[in-house]
């Protein structure tokens, strides 16, 4: 049965409580009988604006609670949505870009692109005028939904706070786009039909059109000021008449001759970063790449209880979003345009790229391994695990027995930061990786390089040609005048960069890390199925490291003998000892 018909069908707490996943008497508890003290956590932040924005962050149950029926919702919605023709009421409009799946304030800024008029209205207290009366309401009386008035009385208990929506709700943004619809089926009709076009992001509605005059019925000029421009009469009605109110204070028409903004982004010719903001992060960078710090723009409570703009220091993951808001929108622009994309990104990330190599590597809070494919970090944790009490400077357990490993896993992965850094997994990209890591690292001045970065491969021909870029480095230091070989236990590449490789078997040339196994593990058969590493996939004989990694070693941990890695274990831990030693020095 559909979300939506479990809704419509339920009449009792029970139901619902079954619905959202919690058991009757949990629902009832944290509706009715937990104090509110225990709910909420109030609090207030500034608006870049001036005043104060007031947010009730929902805790522990009913935070969850809450998340429950967001999801619930956002099923509910799509079921709607995705529905044929006929099939049941009309789906909503998509007009709203806040708070939805793959929509943002860039897909918002780029309806209106290239523009001769751009108008921006916002909504008096938004969330706010979302009250407990208009939640219950829409519930029993959209067309979509008709749930009975006890389960949406629930539902409106759920969401809202002190008779109103709170902003900080886990549910707010689906429960305020379902709302706000009816806002959006006025407005978008009102802009079709003037010529214009029209989306909202929350509280921020933004109308634009190529017309030589601008529709009056959505704005108009002042008697006072040609360049002052207040909402039109019609406008004013359908947002009254919808439930909300305009903030006069905050219309402003933008001309195509100026920047024009929309959410925070330029939109006179394509979608692009405030100039300032751009200039403003990149000098932030550059300060942390050379005094290992920067300054950050926040909004401080003095005594008298007033907000002012001070500069206080910021964190690398403030900074790193920063950074990649920028990246998104310039890839989304030579994507859109460019035949030459690959040199374009490359270059519009230069500044990205080397954050992140200050970020993961240079400024590391621990030691980082980094190995050839994620497999080898499946062995390596489980051995450690298995191993703990002859490793303290690698894991340790709590009373608890609860693990925390002592050095970080640089874990492969399809997000854009390692597609950046160009760490996708092989050797190929470990060697182009090496030079690379010296010439980012040569740019910064700040304090740094605390912990060891360690490059793990396995000793066989691969690994040898990544032993090859190494001594082709190493034959530039003149210090060192004799080249490293496979049998040495590590070698110091440059700055706080190591390299191991896998330790050879007694009688072997060659190795790799599955020989560090014992035969019985390596002999384990799935399905009737026997292991063979040298197998990408699976074939009707034989499964692959995957599922090696997977179903033998995480899923057997327990019985399996891991003696056979307490060689590169010891290694790992000699390198993190020697380049200790060297910064006490």
């Amino acid at each position: 049965m559909s979300a939506l018909k479990k809704l419509k069908d339920a009449t009792t707490i029970a139901e619902i409580a079954d619905i959202l996943g919690f058991k009757t008497k949990a629902l009832a508890y944290i509706l009715y009988r937990q104090p509110d003290s225990l709910k909420y956590k109030e609090f207030d932040i500034p608006k870049k604006s001036g005043g104060v924005r007031h947010i009730a962050a929902p805790q522990g149950g009913l935070k969850l609670l809450q998340r429950q029926l967001a999801d619930v919702l956002q099923e509910c919605l799509d079921e709607i949505n995705n529905a044929t023709v006929g099939d049941q009421a009309r789906p909503f409009v998509d007009i709203s870009h806040g708070f939805k799946r793959k929509l943002s304030i860039r897909t918002n800024a780029k309806k209106h692109r290239n523009r001769r008029y751009v108008f921006n209205v916002d909504l008096i207290d938004f969330f706010g005028s979302i009250n407990f009366g208009r939640v219950r309401g829409f519930f029993m009386k959209d067309a979509r939904f008709c749930l009975s008035p006890k389960i949406a009385t629930i539902l409106a208990q759920i969401a809202c706070f002190k008779q109103s929506h709170p902003q900080g709700s886990p549910c707010s943004p689906v429960i305020s786009n379902l709302i706000g619809n009816v806002l959006d089926m006025h407005l978008v009709k009102l802009a079709a039909r003037r010529g214009c076009i029209y989306t909202r992001y929350a509280d921020d509605l933004t109308f634009s059109t190529n017309k030589r005059c601008f529709p009056k019925s959505i704005a108009v000029q002042s008697d006072d000021d040609n360049h002052v421009w207040i909402p039109g009469s019609e406008l004013f009605r359908l947002v009254k008449h919808s439930g909300f109110e305009i903030n006069p204070k905050k219309t402003r028409m933008q001309y195509h001759c100026s920047r024009q903004e929309v959410t925070g982004l330029v939109v006179n010719k394509k979608v692009n970063i405030r100039r300032e903001y751009r200039h403003n992060v990149r000098a932030m960078a550059y300060r942390l790449f050379t005094k290992g710090s920067f300054l950050l723009p926040v909004y401080e409570k003095n005594a008298n209880g007033d907000y002012s703009l001070e500069m206080k220091p910021g964190n690398l993951n403030q900074l790193h979003g920063r950074l990649g808001f920028i990246d998104g929108i310039d890839r989304y622009n030579i994507e859109r345009v460019s035949t030459a994309k690959e040199s374009q990104i490359k270059s519009k990330e230069t500044i990205y790229r080397r954050f992140l190599f200050y970020k993961e590597f240079y400024a590391a809070s621990k030691p980082v391994l980094i190995c050839e494919g994620w497999t080898d970090y499946v062995y390596i944790e489980n051995a450690l695990r298995s191993l703990a009490s002859n490793y303290p400077s690698l894991i340790s357990l709590n009373d608890n027995e609860k693990v925390n490993f002592l050095i970080k896993c640089f874990k492969y992965s399809k997000s854009h930061t390692t597609e950046i850094l160009g760490m996708n997994g092989g050797v190929g990209d470990l060697k182009r990786f090496i030079p690379l890591y010296k010439s980012e690292f040569e740019r910064f001045s700040a304090p740094g390089m605390e912990q060891p970065i360690i490059l793990l491969v396995d000793n066989d021909r691969a690994g040898n040609e990544v032993l090859g870029v190494v001594n082709n480095m190493v034959k530039g230091n003149k210090r060192t005048k004799t080249k490293v070989d496979n049998n040495e236990p590590y070698v110091h590449i440059h700055h706080n960069l190591y390299l191991i490789l896998t330790p050879l078997q007694p009688g072997q040339s060659e190795s790799q890390i599955e020989d560090l196994f014992d035969a019985s593990t390596l002999a384990i058969k799935i399905d009737g199925k026997s292991f063979n590493r040298s197998d990408e996939s699976v074939t009707e004989t034989t499964y692959s490291k995957a599922v090696f990694a997977r179903k033998v070693v995480e899923e057997r941990a327990s019985s399996i003998n891991f003696e056979g890695f307490a060689p590169l274990l010891d290694r790992i831990a000699q390198v993190i000892e020697s380049h200790y030693a060297k910064g006490k020095k």
